[in-house]
């Protein structure tokens, strides 16, 4: 495979890992006064849009392995171990950041205003640690 197509599939899964999580933002201002259809709907909309960055992760992982090894960077590189530092936080807090808040919605007596807020700030702190890594990537700063 040669490198720069490789480097396309890296760029187009970081898009996929990022870029869908934004359209999370308005389904969560909805979800405190949706019920029934439109709140089953929102549910599932927000859990396949993480179940698709997953995936999408999968990929840019995998050809962030290759492009390493395929490529002019070494492990040691200070952007790459900061990066890795920062994939693995974001694994333990994407594990169990959404599933757990999104399954209290469905019980009756719970404040939905509250469960939002909650969900809208962890969407902002996983998009930070996400963007924060795509910095690393894009800019490739030497930090010692």
């Amino acid at each position: 495979m040669p490198y720069r197509l490789l480097i396309y599939i890296h760029v187009l899964s970081a898009i996929g890992s990022i870029g869908p999580f934004f359209i999370l933002f308005p389904i969560v201002k909805k979800l405190p006064q949706a019920t029934g259809e439109a709140l089953i709907a929102y549910i599932h909309t927000f859990r396949s849009v993480v179940l698709f960055t997953k995936h999408s992760g999968h990929v840019l992982v995998g050809s962030g392995v290759l492009l390493v090894l395929l490529g002019p960077w070494n492990w040691n590189t200070s952007w790459i171990l900061m990066t890795l530092v920062i994939m693995f936080l974001s694994i333990f807090f994407l594990a169990r950041a959404f599933s757990p808040t999104l399954k209290r919605f469905e019980e009756a007596a719970v404040n939905k205003h509250d469960l939002a807020k909650k969900l809208n700030r962890t969407l902002w702190n996983y998009l930070i640690l996400l963007l924060v890594m795509l910095w690393f990537m894009v800019v490739k700063p030497t930090l010692w």
